[in-house]
């Protein structure tokens, strides 16, 4: 290749990146020249690193792959929350804003034939279509999709609502090979995807273990799950809250737990349910143009009265701490569960050029008693790069609306701990595996005789069913051993490494086969904790998100504890 076409490859690949932005620095105002200057000699030594490669490196060069590799790791420096959206990933944005994106709205793994679907949405195309969970999608528009990655194929399947895409289909159940033209649509999630009454599970040992009667009649406590805050979430929540009030709801539980943020005017509209108009949720404060703003209630509430409960985890984050905070701060909830994320940044989206955008973190956010509760300070790393959390002797206390004691610095600490369901090591190694998922798509294409209302009502495994999972699960790879074993194989490595093992082998061994079990006891031996999971999975398959999130409240240790410390 010549060198004046690598120039030009140079120029093309360069000019959407570093050149317009050194361009532009270097024509920067001399009235902030001191404050510039050396972001304006480090962009022309990139010009020059980069006009240098294009000229007289020995291969050729991936532009635009160097740039964005650049540019990743340049924000990546910064915090975990800056990035950089290129046009071909716009639509993160949209699902990231919305919840929505345009394809058939199922969830995929790979196959050897193609790819395998595992969940299909509901209300989706997908279902509309007859896709179900099992099915093996072998072509997608007349393309053998066999080798592809599923990240191709998952790009292939969506598009614009309206369009059509083909599929070659090996059915689950039957094993026929049908072709499916199916026309994508818009596919929503939903931020709320449960609502109800607690049917108070008053026979499960969840229930004696707290030693409270409940009154169905009196105790008649709302339920309302909040997955994520996208556009208009905020009138899903309104909705479930009217209903359950006019079912003759006394008492709300607001559920956080695993939330992990979104759109702050979202957050902003939640809060404005349960608190007079005209009230401040949240105030940001930042540097650059339209950084600086308060977050004011601007709609009627529901109701400022009514008991709620609000239920956060450490993985409630971002704008379920603006809730829980403000909640909190204006004494309207009482915040039970464990301590919140601690994402006190508030990010935006800026446009960089040729339809890209960058996600920005442009201020910090404070709640009405003036707390911000970032845990992590990116801006003053460690020596070795590492960023250290805000230590307890730096907190400092602000006080609620009602004068209570409240801190800074380390998210949102709860009125009252309660702590959540403790699983075994191989519990959370099985679940994590996806063998579970594999098993209930398996239980889904030999079951047809079950039906979504059957499954949906109160599914619970037989013992010949859980002797099935047992046999399938067993002959699947996952660190099916207790802490107990590991913290015994460590001991064996160290007694090995010093000469001890040799000296008494005997006892070493006997120890051994004391600790370690085989798979099938170890399933056996957890199934109180697997089993309500296995169910889950299937009653998914079957009957979708609201379904499986009913059964899981019946084992929710967390919820029923916080309840009854409620009481």
């Amino acid at each position: 290749m010549s060198i004046n076409h690598t120039k030009r490859l140079f120029r093309t690949a360069f000019a959407a990146g570093f050149l317009v932005l050194a361009l532009a620095f270097i024509s920067t105002r001399t009235s902030a020249q001191s404050r510039n200057f050396k972001l304006t000699q480090s962009l022309e030594i990139q010009y020059n690193i980069l006009r240098t490669l294009a000229t007289e490196y020995v291969d050729t060069v991936n532009f635009s792959k160097l740039v964005n590799f650049g540019i990743d790791a340049m924000l990546e420096s910064i915090d975990p929350y800056t990035e950089f959206v290129p046009e071909e990933n716009e639509e993160t944005i949209e699902m990231m804003t919305t919840a929505s994106y345009g394809g058939i709205g199922a969830t995929i793994r790979k196959d050897s034939l193609g790819v395998m679907i595992m969940q299909a949405y509901e209300n989706s195309p997908a279902v509309r279509y007859n896709l179900e969970p099992g099915d093996i999608i072998m072509k997608i528009d007349g393309q053998d999709i066999s080798k592809l990655p599923v990240d191709e194929c998952s790009k292939k399947m969506r598009g614009n609502p309206g369009t059509q895409v083909k599929f070659m289909i090996k059915k689950g159940r039957t094993g026929n090979v049908v072709e499916r033209v199916v026309t994508r649509d818009k596919v929503h999630t939903s931020d709320v995807p449960y609502w109800g009454f607690l049917d108070f599970p008053e026979e499960s040992k969840l229930m004696k273990d707290s030693n409270v009667v409940f009154d169905k009649g009196k105790d008649a406590i709302g339920y309302i799950k909040l997955s994520s805050f996208t556009l208009n979430g905020s009138e899903d929540v309104r909705k479930a809250l009217i209903q359950l009030k006019e079912w003759g709801a006394n008492r709300i539980v607001l559920d956080l737990r695993g939330n992990g943020g979104g759109l702050m005017d979202e957050a902003t509209d939640i809060v404005s349910l349960f608190v007079p108009k005209g009230t401040l949720v949240a105030t940001a404060k930042g540097r650059g143009p339209g950084a600086n703003f308060e977050c004011v209630t601007d709609k009627e509430p529901v109701d400022t009265l009514i008991p709620l409960m609000v239920l956060t985890s450490s993985s409630s984050a971002s704008s379920s701490e603006i809730v829980a905070g403000a909640l909190q701060d204006l004494d309207r909830a009482v915040i039970m569960g464990t301590r919140t994320y601690g994402k006190g940044l508030v990010q935006s989206f800026r446009p960089v050029g040729y339809s890209g955008k960058l996600k920005l973190t442009i201020a910090k956010y404070y709640t009405p008693s003036g707390r911000c509760i970032q845990i992590l300070d990116y801006a003053h790393r460690n020596s070795d790069g590492s960023v250290g959390a805000v230590p307890d002797s730096l907190k400092k206390a602000f006080k609620t609306k009602g004068g209570r004691t409240v801190y800074d610095g380390g998210g949102i600490t709860p009125d009252v701990e309660i702590k959540g369901q403790y699983y075994s090591r191989p519990v959370l190694a099985l679940s994590l595996s996806g063998i579970m998922e594999e098993y209930a798509v398996e239980f889904y294409k030999k079951n047809t005789e079950s039906n979504d209302t059957e499954i949906a009502g109160g599914f619970r495994m037989t013992d010949t069913q859980w002797e099935d999972f047992v046999k399938f699960a067993a002959q699947k790879k996952f660190d099916h051993r207790s802490s107990a074993e590991v913290v015994f194989d460590q001991m064996l490595r160290e007694a090995k490494a010093e000469g001890l093992y040799e000296k008494d082998k005997e006892a070493y061994d006997l120890l051994a086969s004391k600790v370690k079990i085989s798979k099938e006891e170890v399933l056996n031996l957890y199934r109180d904790e697997i089993q309500p999971l296995m169910e889950e999975e299937i009653i998914h398959k079957y009957a979708f998100t609201a379904p499986r999130i009913r059964h899981m409240l019946d084992y929710d240790v967390q919820l029923w504890r916080a309840v009854a410390a409620w009481k």
